[in-house]
């Protein structure tokens, strides 16, 4: 998890997206298809920062690696 984010995304074989949701709420979301493919979909616009802080912890949730706890106020909603 301590690679640069587009080379994590390529070893996780995640394809990362915008979102066309613009909700400041709204993190991004990670989405495993059912053919197996995997993306990564998050809003345009946010600083570098906090884009590649969120994919990160979407990552790590919604592949079940280690990582902190995602700090309140935030929270991970699997649907």
């Amino acid at each position: 998890m301590d690679a640069p984010l587009g080379e994590l995304l390529a070893e996780l074989d995640v394809e990362l997206v915008d979102s066309s949701i613009t909700d400041a709420t709204f993190f991004g979301a990670f989405i495993e298809a059912p053919d197996g493919s995997r993306i990564l979909s998050m809003p345009p616009g946010r600083s570098a920062f906090e884009r590649d802080t969120a994919a990160r912890m979407l990552l790590a949730e919604g592949l079940g690696l280690d990582g902190p706890p995602v700090p309140a106020p935030l929270a991970v909603s699997r649907v």
